[in-house]
């Protein structure tokens, strides 16, 4: 059988250098790393990752990759994977990413040294290869929020395209006929899929799809919708959205903010709905109607899934679970155009 020290034989690196690569490949120059992993291609070589990891009889740990804890969203989903966790008797390391997806691999490095026997991400980047290179490992990986559809592994997210679904049907019915979208359409799946639920919506409203603006926003916080209402409040009033539908609740704050802020009536002039249903939304200056997330059963089924791989092993069949959204509707946008105040949905 093909070892590590032919590996480095063949490389010509030290097997220490070899197992830098497998297991801390930030470590390494992006020169010898390659030069290694054309080594393992060619011989073969696949480490035993399984024997070093699952030890019977050892504590087990999980490891919880998370893109940002600076946006509560996040937060709440490791909130509920901790709680899960420890109700169930594991423990679990949690590492913050802070949406850079260097930190992210030189976190990953980490809980590999750490040996956790699998990982949950929020990734900041699905496509890191990283990743890719951990399921080839055997480290069992269970994506949560951020999917990556077409690797071997489970997956739970919210069904997005619902979503936006349901706040263009919301908002339609509340007789708006210029809505603008407020999100950055490059910066996650996600979002596109919550702003093509919302195109879908207005059309089978029977709508016209150049109804909908799109008000670009550089990235998912407070002060990012304080911005893109410069460009909305630039706009001439008989062009202005009466209603928008922002790509999460931060930036409906700060939408909210900065319209209250120049005089803007909500949800009078401009309505809002954002998305996740954060705990603050009920308590804005203006309820804010928010699109509902599960956050912490997002974070405790990822926890449960990950232990079914590791009890299951080779037998096990991996799932991809997306968990329906609910509208919550509150005074930033129950309010009809024709000036008939909407039934608001049930309030938690």
């Amino acid at each position: 059988m093909v070892n590590i020290h032919d590996v480095a034989t063949r490389a010509g690196v030290s097997a220490g250098t070899v197992s830098n690569v497998l297991n801390r490949p930030s470590y390494v120059s992006i020169e010898t790393r390659q030069r290694v992993l054309d080594a393992i291609d060619a011989l073969g070589f696949r480490p035993r990752q399984s024997s070093r990891q699952y030890r019977p009889g050892r504590e087990r740990t999980l490891g919880l990759a998370v893109a940002d804890m600076g946006n509560p969203y996040f937060v709440d989903v490791a909130l509920g994977a901790e709680a899960e966790a420890k109700e169930l008797g594991v423990g679990v390391v949690i590492v913050h990413n802070g949406e850079d997806t260097a930190r992210e691999e030189q976190n990953l490095d980490l809980l590999v040294q750490q040996r956790v026997q699998g990982i949950m991400i929020t990734p900041v980047d699905e496509r890191n290869p990283r990743l890719e290179q951990l399921i080839e490992r055997g480290v069992p990986i269970v994506y949560v929020d951020r999917i990556s559809g077409d690797r071997p592994c489970c997956w739970i997210a919210t069904d997005d395209l619902a979503g936006g679904r349901l706040a263009g049907e919301h908002l339609a019915a509340a007789g708006h006929r210029r809505i603008g979208f407020v999100g950055n359409l490059s910066i996650s799946p996600q979002v596109r899929q919550r702003y093509q639920g919302l195109l879908d919506s207005v059309r089978d409203a029977g709508l016209d799809e150049g109804d909908v603006r799109l008000i670009p926003a550089a990235s998912w916080k407070v002060a990012n919708g304080r911005e893109a209402m410069h460009l909305l409040l630039d706009l001439p009033p008989e062009e202005r959205p009466t209603a928008i539908f922002c790509a999460n609740d931060l930036l409906a704050l700060g939408a909210l903010q900065e319209l209250v802020r120049h005089g803007v009536s909500v949800p009078e002039d401009v309505a809002i709905v954002g998305f996740d249903d954060l705990d603050w939304a009920s308590a804005s200056t203006v309820p804010l109607s928010s699109v509902r997330q599960a956050r912490e059963q997002l974070g405790r089924t990822a926890v449960r899934m990950i232990l079914d791989e590791i009890e299951q092993g080779a037998d096990h069949v991996h799932e991809h679970v997306s968990f329906p959204p609910e509208l919550i509707v509150r005074e930033s946008s129950d309010y009809r155009r024709d000036g008939a105040t909407q039934t608001p949905a049930p309030q938690p």
